[in-house]
């Protein structure tokens, strides 16, 4: 019982967070008329994103906040080298799942589920590269837009997206479980044969991690 009024306090608190945040220029999540299905063009991207093979022997689950800047900082610096030592190789996969700490990283990986299955993790890359643009604007829903576009998506399906009622839950949800199930606090957090690794992780402390795995694998 207690679990599941946890479940229901957070996302009541992200919800309100959300659609009440007063963010210049801002496009309303809970929309008052359902956005006609032509604007979307297709459905919102709802399965797991990953990085690497499906049958790799070891997986690195990650849960980030899109205006978090430590995440850009491991997307930035950290990654392109677990990616070529480990990923690359088909040793390790990576599975990147959204722990939204306020309402404009909320929105943004909205955006991204939006780009489509294709297109979500470059749009995820896109803006960790871009972050110090978007995320400190007065207008970030402006700023996310014009990245938007330029990624090939329309107006009118941007803003038919952050109208998702439907994708806005299940990115809510994506942080309450885990919260939840790996005790998730802060991003980024990785989550590696079971065990919970908060905050900055460097190259050198994944081989630590992961060469004991992968010998055993």
């Amino acid at each position: 019982m207690l679990q599941l009024t946890r479940y229901f306090v957070g996302m009541l608190g992200l919800l309100v967070l959300a659609a009440g945040l007063g963010l210049s220029g801002g496009t309303r999540l809970m929309a008052a008329e359902e956005p006609p299905a032509a604007a979307l063009q297709g459905k919102p991207f709802t399965g797991e994103i990953v990085l690497g093979k499906a049958d790799a022997p070891v997986t690195i689950i990650e849960y980030a906040s899109m205006t978090c800047p430590h995440c850009a900082a491991f997307h930035q610096d950290v990654l392109p080298a677990l990616k070529q030592k480990y990923i690359d190789t088909g040793k390790v996969k990576l599975v990147f799942r959204e722990f939204p700490l306020d309402g404009v990283a909320l929105r943004a990986s909205m955006m991204a589920r939006c780009a489509g299955e294709a297109k979500a993790y470059p749009m995820i890359d896109i803006l960790f590269k871009q972050q110090k643009i978007w995320a400190t604007s007065e207008d970030p829903i402006g700023a996310l837009s014009r990245i938007a576009k330029l990624g090939g998506m329309s107006q009118g399906t941007f803003d038919a997206c952050l109208a998702d009622e439907t994708l806005m839950k299940q990115l809510v949800q994506s942080r309450q479980e885990g919260a939840d199930k790996f005790d998730i606090k802060g991003t980024p957090s990785f989550i590696i044969d079971g065990k919970t690794y908060d905050g900055d992780t460097e190259i050198e402390e994944f081989d630590a991690i992961l060469q004991p795995l992968l010998n055993g694998a």
